[in-house]
């Protein structure tokens, strides 16, 4: 799934397997209705394309669509971003902004990583849900607003609910129409097509002719699990595009990560067989923390930079991985 443009100007859904016909078809239904959905899916799975396709193939499509990732912006500042303030709020509040909800008037609202929302304004955003009303920051006339909301999350928010970190009742609220989105190795008849999509997407960028791609290259892959799926699909292509002169890209141009060449060694430790292991011999701390951090950053690259990958692939929670990164200062 990446960002074509469809005849309509909305945002083009890529890909012809059951799954990704599915999707079509969710999302041509709900496109005007009311109703709030939410997107789920993995980290790189198209989850904004999604809710730009249905605001753009919406009744709204000539009014805003506000995206707004709530796990990008801190706490402190994600009140404000989203609901607005008065001027004098707070230190700072030099003049009355307005918040993303107002500017989303008549359109949609998109609240990605709603996962990593603060418990402080899940509440706030309950009543936003119910009654599409709310106040600024430092205010107490009541704002108003025709606004659909669209929210999507990589985490799995029952668990998240059972777990105290996300209100049930918003959940449901939240959960009027889900639409899940399958992950790129479900759905590896796209690969070829998304392939080319891209090729003839970043070519143009590159002044170069589009290039050809190898059945053996394409076995690989399909055979790859693209953690962080279409987003490092696309990436892959660009990076070969802008690294490749040939205009075929063969199974050897593919990265090791990829082709399964590369694995993560031990230190190479250097023995001396006159060493006493009782009075000099290896720094085993020494040696464990250099295999820990070889291991975490293999872990960290195979998926991108996304800790919560990263994690379940060391088979460890996530908060563990960043303690970790923060104590081999990575």
């Amino acid at each position: 799934m990446e960002n074509g443009i469809g005849n309509n100007g909305s945002p083009q859904i890529i890909g012809n397997s059951q799954a990704i016909r599915h999707i079509y078809e969710l999302t041509a239904r709900v496109s005007n209705c009311y109703s709030t959905v939410l997107i789920l899916g993995e980290s790189g799975t198209g989850k904004e394309l999604v809710a730009k396709n249905i605001h753009f193939n919406s009744k709204r499509a000539d009014k805003p669509f506000v995206p707004v990732n709530c796990g990008a912006i801190p706490t402190e500042l994600l009140e404000s971003e989203l609901f607005g303030h008065e001027k004098g709020a707070f230190t700072g509040a030099i003049a009355t902004r307005i918040g993303r909800f107002e500017m989303a008037d008549g359109g949609t609202i998109f609240l990605d990583e709603i996962g990593e929302m603060p418990s402080i304004l899940q509440v706030k955003l309950l009543r936003v849900l119910q009654e599409r009303s709310f106040e600024r920051i430092g205010g107490t006339k009541t704002v108003n607003v025709d606004v659909r909301i669209i929210a999507a999350t990589n985490q799995n928010l029952e668990h998240a609910v059972k777990e105290g970190r996300f209100r049930e009742d918003l959940f449901h609220r939240l959960n009027v129409i889900p639409i899940e989105l399958p992950p790129l190795r479900k759905r590896v008849e796209d690969i070829p097509i998304l392939c080319n999509f891209f090729i003839e997407k970043h070519a143009g960028r590159f002044g170069r002719n589009p290039v050809t791609i190898t059945d053996e290259a394409l076995k690989v892959f399909t055979g790859y699990a693209w953690p962080g799926n279409v987003r490092e699909l696309e990436n892959a292509i660009e990076r070969l595009l802008v690294l490749k002169d040939s205009d075929v890209i063969n199974a050897y141009d593919l990265p090791d990560k990829m082709t399964g060449k590369r694995i993560p060694e031990l230190p190479n430790i250097e023995l001396d067989d006159d060493v006493n292991p009782f009075v000099g011999g290896i720094d085993l701390n020494a040696a464990l923390e250099e295999y820990e951090k070889r291991l975490i950053l293999h872990a960290l690259e195979l998926h991108n930079g996304v800790k919560s990958q990263a994690a379940k692939y060391l088979n460890i929670n996530r908060t563990t991985l960043i303690e970790k990164m923060k104590r081999l200062r990575l």
